[in-house]
């Protein structure tokens, strides 16, 4: 049996919920201490969720079978963008070959979520992680889409002895995992003192500025009301809306948490139409019962030219919101490229996309889906540059020059770089979405100020 320990600060639940997804922001939160201690059983292999090629194994030398997984919230309001993610990625794996260098790549993949909460799941995480760590072949994690489960899993894949592990996220918004942001933040996620979590997509400290920007300059309202899911993903992306919001010169009413448990908030928009909003940013993700909110938003306030109303990524790629009569004329941001945008690019990401369309039939179900192939390709040319074991595989983003994918070979469309020090990418894309005709349509790219 082997036992690894981690003694530090973990958000609560709340905080962690839903993806920044997860776990931001100061002094909206109260940081728990728990020691936790992790068993993993040695020669286990997880058996949470299906695998989707075989198992593989091998030890040592060329031509070496190794196993590559993602971990996604497979149950709830994110089963279809979760399904496309892994849909897209092995149909990529697909047109290499499966491989990666000389080594042969299979694919696990993992659910952090429960069909009781309908979302991610802490408790499935920790479980998960552990079995990311016994499942020998394993020497790479794709995911999570959630930051909070990132914020639970990171620190016990940190302490492999057999590696660090990599984990490379498509969709961890949550700036807290890689720099500067609560307390102890990114520090406390990397007990082993070396970083082995990146990410390919821009961060919610940008992704909440361009919303307030957006509302400001390009929407000229004057008074808004926020809420947030009070969770760390949530509370994250609504923070950073707030302050600039305040920076842009407009009136903040309120930054109220909603509870997702409630089957009702009519009352909570009554007391925001009190105070004459023009516009209502929505800080958190659908899954929080992001529905019954819209409806009520809809029902008290008025439909979405009457009183505006916007949400970050964490209300993207839903198609039962897209559905929703009441969201129609919503904002969205996402923190990247929609699909549309990255299929006229052109290249290697339309090629997927077309792959993808021509085999089911549709597009993806969310637009982090090819970032998801794009977390891949991190995964991939780091396997080919390393001596096929978990160390070799971490040390080949975070050592030296780090992994870059040109252009030419990024489904993304362009020079893709991690930053060995931090495991953050160079890309950085806000796009600005709005519902109409039941689908997110894209309006705008918006410029990514800051550093």
């Amino acid at each position: 049996m082997l036992t690894l320990m981690f003694f530090g600060t973990f958000p609560d639940q709340r905080r962690l919920g839903a993806g920044s997804r997860s776990q931001e922001r100061n002094k909206m939160t109260k940081p728990i201490k728990i020691a936790a201690v992790l068993a993993v059983a040695a020669m286990a292999v997880a058996a949470c969720g299906g695998g989707s090629s075989g198992g593989g194994g091998g030890s040592g030398g060329g031509g070496k079978t190794l196993v590559i997984s993602t971990d996604l919230p497979l149950q709830g309001a994110s089963k279809d963008a979760s399904e496309s993610t892994n849909n897209a990625i092995k149909l990529y794996l697909e047109q290499v070959g499966n491989k990666a260098g000389n080594y042969t790549v299979t694919l696990k993949t993992y659910d952090d979520s429960t069909a009781a909460k309908g979302a991610w799941d802490d408790a499935t995480c920790a479980k998960n992680a552990q079995d990311h760590v016994a499942n020998k072949d394993e020497v790479a994690v794709m995911g999570t889409y959630n930051s909070g489960c990132a914020k639970i899993e990171v620190p016990v894949l940190n302490q492999d002895p057999s590696g660090p592990m990599l984990m490379v996220s498509h969709a961890n918004t949550n700036p807290g995992l890689t720099k500067s942001w609560d307390p102890g933040e990114p520090d406390k996620y990397y007990p082993g003192g070396q970083r082995n979590y990146a990410r390919v997509v821009t961060t919610d400290d940008y992704q909440g500025a361009a919303a307030a920007q957006f509302a400001a300059q390009d929407l000229k309202v004057k008074n808004v009301y926020i809420l947030n899911d009070n969770q760390t993903y949530g509370q994250g992306v609504a923070r950073a809306f707030e302050a600039e919001a305040k920076k842009q010169g407009l009136n903040v009413l309120g930054n109220t948490a909603w509870d997702a448990k409630q089957p009702s908030y009519t009352s909570l928009f009554q007391n925001i139409k009190s105070k004459n909003p023009d516009f209502v940013y929505l800080g958190g993700i659908y899954d929080n019962n992001g529905g019954q909110l819209i409806k009520d938003k809809f029902k008290v306030l008025g439909d979405n030219n009457t009183v505006k109303m916007m949400g970050p990524d964490g209300f993207s790629g839903y198609p039962q919101e897209d559905k929703q009569a009441e969201a129609q004329g919503m904002y969205l941001s996402f923190a990247g490229l929609d699909t549309s945008q990255l299929r006229a690019r052109g290249g290697a990401g339309a090629k997927l996309l077309d792959a993808y369309k021509a085999k089911y039939g549709a597009d993806p179900a969310t637009n982090y889906a090819l970032y998801g192939v794009a977390a891949v390709q991190v995964i991939l040319d780091a396997i080919s540059k390393s001596d096929g074991t978990r160390k070799g595989v971490r040390d080949a983003v975070f050592n030296g020059d780090g992994i870059t994918i040109s252009a030419d070979q990024s489904v993304l469309g362009k020079d893709m770089k991690i930053d060995p020090q931090t495991g953050d990418v160079n890309v950085r894309d806000i796009s600005i979405l709005l519902m109409k005709g039941n689908k997110e349509t894209f309006l705008k790219a918006w410029p990514v100020t800051g550093s």
